[in-house]
């Protein structure tokens, strides 16, 4: 070996030679060579020199893969709050591309928050990944009814359409991706006998715990909820996949994959998770609650109207759906020299343009960029996005499904709602109550006997499960709101005529009664907006499950109100609200 200074002519030409190959490889690929492969001294014997060449051609080879399947890997986990499998992930990048699925449960319509996973299944596509999306139209309805069986195949076919129409607004191909039916492959033999076998080897306590920020958590959960985890995990082994995406709140429905596929015979999967996007109320955004999102077909004075009432404090860069929105929607989204542009008046500023979220973070955690001029740029840029959706929608035929598939509740006059087949609340006699004696149960100690002005000739008697979380003191002369008319029921031998509404949560175990409506007094009717008319009935039906199936929608809002599907309880009389001291997003039982 020699040095380039003290090398002989001959030896010279053979190291200019082998630069220019270099240089000629470099500039035919576009990018420079690694540093390591800069040649300081080269020996003039010509075998020895040819051997050179084929070493550096193969490590060059290996310097280009390596960029290419880190690079690819840099795009697919970029955002994402977690990825479960990294190892897993790198050593099939190192071989080939991705192959992976996002589900969505056919359940409430789609709204904007579903830009989101869609900005991220783009990011995967140019990776290279081949994508597979899932309309579990199956799980829909095993998550406690939340799509009813006979409107099973409508609500997929609406999926189907929004989530093409969503992908088509952003620009993704269609042909890129394969779009799959649950029950396409849930029905089969091979299948239903895997269910069998998940169900012999997860526990009731591992099953109801994977599903806890997934499927809606009742009291007495239904066998079908706990089935929902293990199918998700069997999903992976048949859709053929090496990964599944999803929201970080299916965190323990991943981890209980990783469990028990393997206790199958079935391989690990990698594991993406998206964060939660806050909500336009500052809690999680859901189908559920109508001031907390924004649906695909909101005309744009609808958007400027939720968008107005959405939380954005100055400064507030956590629990703030609007900046998220910008984070990962909008700039995802953007090409190479997009801007993102917040207009406002010279006396405030003048025009002000962001490349990247972190400037745009830093500038409203300063409050150099204030709400209003951010809600209007999103609104625009909101606008832009449903504008292709909406012009697709105005097909008749996707009208006609619409309806069909997301059907108003029906609006009962009079007392017809008591015979009639369908399940409103305005079947709920739900009142304020006044406690005006309380004592523990003879033989429970648990349990308190309350007498409770409900607005009758007499108090009603009612056995709760309060002593450990309100002391007796504090339950004497409380205003309270009871549900009147579930039927009467022996508790411990005390007969129960009714049950005092509380927000309760598991763990840790917390229970606080719900406070009546202000200005309000025993007997005033509590109803829910939007189901005001019509009466209650007189004794909910047990044999139909009216209150377990209307139970499962209530809970307490992120700003501390009582609601069904998002509705708001309130007085009949005053319309002021129901409400919690405490406990947000908590289920009403």
């Amino acid at each position: 070996m020699v040095s380039a200074d003290s090398c002989t002519p001959v030896q010279l030409s053979e190291l200019t030679r082998y630069a220019c190959f270099r240089y000629t490889i470099a500039t035919r690929l576009s990018k420079p060579l690694p540093e390591s492969l800069y040649i300081s001294a080269i020996s003039a014997d010509a075998t020895l020199y040819g051997r050179r060449i084929i070493l550096f051609k193969e490590q060059f080879r290996k310097d280009s893969a390596m960029e290419s399947w880190q690079e690819k890997k840099r795009i697919i986990t970029r955002n994402l709050q977690e990825v479960l499998g990294d190892e897993r992930l790198n050593e099939i990048l190192k071989q080939r591309d991705l192959s992976l699925y996002w589900g969505t449960a056919t359940t409430g319509r789609p709204h904007v928050a579903y830009f989101v996973p869609m900005s991220k299944i783009a990011d995967f596509l140019k990776a290279g990944c081949e994508v597979t999306i899932l309309f579990a139209d199956l799980h829909a309805y095993l998550d406690n009814m939340k799509a009813p069986w006979d409107l099973l195949v409508l609500r997929t076919q609406y999926y189907e359409a929004a989530i093409k129409a969503m992908l088509t607004s952003i620009g993704v191909s269609l042909e890129k991706l394969k779009f799959v039916r649950g029950t396409e492959y849930q029905l089969s033999k091979e299948y239903t006998l895997d269910v069998y076998r998940m169900s012999s080897v997860i526990t009731e306590h591992d099953a109801k715990k994977a599903g806890a920020e997934v499927v809606k958590q009742v009291e007495h959960p239904l066998l079908s909820g706990l089935l929902y985890p293990g199918l998700q995990a069997l999903d992976e082994e048949y859709l053929k996949v090496d990964a599944q995406f999803g929201g970080v709140d299916q965190r323990k429905i991943f981890t209980l994959a990783e469990k028990y596929l393997p206790q199958l015979g079935y391989a690990k999967r990698v594991h993406f998770m998206n964060p939660m996007v806050p909500g336009l109320t500052g809690g999680k955004m859901s189908a559920s609650e109508e001031d907390s999102k924004i649906d695909l077909l909101d005309n744009p004075s609808a958007v400027k109207k939720k968008l107005k009432k959405a939380f954005c404090e100055p400064g507030n860069i956590t629990e703030n759906g609007i900046l998220s929105f910008t984070k990962y929607v909008i700039f995802p989204l953007m090409k190479n020299d997009d801007k993102f542009l917040i207009s406002r008046a010279e006396e405030h500023g003048g025009n002000v343009q962001y490349s990247n979220f972190e400037d745009l973070e830093t500038a409203f955690a300063k409050e150099e960029i204030h709400p209003g001029d951010l809600k209007v740029s999103v609104e625009l840029a909101i606008n832009k996005l449903l504008a292709p959706i909406q012009e697709i929608f105005k097909d008749p035929k996707l009208v006609e499904l619409t309806k069909k598939a997301y059907p108003p509740p029906l609006k009962v006059k009079g007392n017809v709602n008591a015979g009639t087949d369908e399940i409103t609340p305005s079947k709920l006699d739900i009142r304020v109550g006044r406690i005006v004696e309380v004592s523990r149960h003879p033989d429970a100690d648990a349990l308190y006997v309350e007498k409770i002005d409900v607005g009758d000739d007499e108090p009603r008697t009612i056995v709760s499960g309060l002593v450990n979380f309100v002391p007796i003191e504090e339950m004497q002369n409380r205003d309270v709101v009871v549900l009147c008319n579930l039927k009467p029921a022996k508790m411990r031998g005390v007969e129960s005529k009714g049950m005092v509404l509380c927000a309760s949560v598991d763990d840790p175990k917390q229970v606080e009664p719900l406070t009546p409506p202000k200005d309000s007094k025993p007997g005033d009717r509590i109803v829910i907006e939007s189901y005001e008319t019509g009466e209650p009935d007189d004794v909910l039906n047990p044999k139909k499950k009216v209150w377990e199936k209307l139970q499962v929608d209530l809970k307490t809002t992120e700003d501390l109100f009582a609601a069904w599907q998002g509705n708001k309880l309130i007085s009949k009389v005053n319309g002021n609200q129901v409400t919690t001291k405490t406990m947000k997003n908590a289920p009403i039982k």
